[in-house]
């Protein structure tokens, strides 16, 4: 899917040099704020395909869903108005930069539009393609303006001296944006740059802003703020010391990721992907493999969700319509078709929809083994049917 996002992007000039914008990245673009963003568009565009910010704003989809996921106060709070402005206007901004969404000044008001809707439904699905988006969009803009080589030199100088090498690329950075847009401010230059730093960091195993090894899990925004250590992220700093609420919105968080990844299944399974008897008819149940009430860290990934007819589902997935017992015979035929689906989609459109180590990951949890991502599908298929048997 790379290759997809670099050859689309690859139509524009992104030079700062010449664009003189420093803000193509800001302090909330990490992955998880933009592809919730850019879910909050495609949920927007269904009923208005030109909007302004306060349009995402005051959606109900918006104001639940941004509480749950980042467990901050409502967004229709006035007293959280300041929390909430940048994390929807930056991701904004940088998804017009980057050409998947169009940006006009419409009476006053910046007004955007889709550009590219089959990124942005890429980037809207998990994480993870955000992640992949933002690297080769930060990794273009760096290229064009010129700035790639010190990323060059970094890798190879914080072998040796990763303090020195940062202290390097930091300053040539704010030399770059200072010389060349209007933003001269040193702290703001170097809280954007942390954004682009860290994703290259990560991406190739190096030492990131925090003077440690960077991490993907260490670049989302939903992370204690240092700030924050002794409160609930849904009050306001205003309310901390006065109020001890608290809620447990994990199952909500959930709920969210779940209903994403049954959408994408929805989206691209057209008909039941078990071949059998039963598959005859429309598919209209998306199942979970491994039940999401005994696995769920692995319900919302969609390696371990699979699309059935009403009597797969509910005859043999399920026995008798007791949705509360799995069919373990019929789990193992679940996960066998589930490895042909991703092993076609793989070999069709790359990672658009699944990943082989995610694959992996979701059978090693749901199974209790210790399957590799060196074996190919038919390998995993034989330790898979290997298992079942020694069960």
């Amino acid at each position: 899917m790379r290759d997809v996002i670099n050859n689309y992007l690859s139509a524009f000039d992104l030079d700062i040099r010449k664009s003189h914008d420093a803000r193509f990245v800001d302090q909330k673009c990490t992955p998880d704020i933009v592809c919730f963003m850019a879910d909050c568009v495609l949920n927007m565009i269904a009923t208005k395909t030109l909007f302004v910010i306060n349009d995402i704003w005051e959606t109900q989809y918006f104001i639940q869903n941004s509480r749950v996921i980042f467990n901050k106060p409502w967004a229709n709070d006035k007293k959280a108005y300041n929390e909430y402005n940048k994390v929807l206007s930056q991701p904004l901004k940088l998804l017009a930069y980057a050409h998947v969404l169009s940006v006009h000044t419409i009476d006053g008001l910046l007004t955007f539009s889709v550009e590219n809707e089959e990124l942005l439904d890429y980037i809207a699905r998990k994480d993870r393609n955000a992640y992949n988006f933002l690297y080769c969009y930060f990794m273009k803009v760096m290229d064009d303006s010129g700035f790639t080589k010190y990323f060059e030199e970094y890798k190879v100088n914080s072998a040796t001296n990763p303090r020195a090498a940062k202290t390097e690329i930091y300053e040539r950075y704010y030399r770059l944006i200072n010389g060349n847009t209007p933003s001269h401010s040193r702290f703001d230059i170097t809280r954007m740059f942390h954004k682009v730093f860290n994703i290259y960091a990560a991406e190739n195993g190096l030492v990131g802003s925090s003077g440690k090894p960077m991490y993907y899990s260490d670049l989302m925004y939903n992370r204690k703020n240092w700030r924050d250590l002794e409160k609930d992220k849904t009050q306001t700093r205003q309310e901390v010391a006065t109020d001890t609420y608290q809620m447990d919105t994990q199952h909500a968080i959930n709920s969210y990721y779940v209903q994403k990844a049954i959408a994408l299944i929805r989206k691209i399974q057209t008909e039941s992907e078990v071949k059998d008897s039963w598959g005859n008819g429309v598919a209209t149940q998306v199942h979970h493999i491994f039940p999401k009430s005994q696995f769920p860290q692995i319900a919302h990934y969609v390696e371990n969700l699979i699309l059935l007819t009403a009597t797969q589902h509910f005859t043999k997935a399920h026995p008798n319509n007791r949705t509360q017992e799995i069919n373990r015979d019929y789990q193992l035929v679940c996960l066998l078709a589930k490895a042909d689906t991703i092993e076609k989609s793989l070999r069709t459109v790359g990672e658009r929809y699944y990943r082989k180590e995610s694959f992996i990951y979701v059978v090693n949890t749901g199974l209790d083994s210790e399957l590799t991502t060196k074996l190919s599908f038919e390998d995993i298929k034989t330790e898979i049917v290997r298992l079942y048997n020694c069960a």
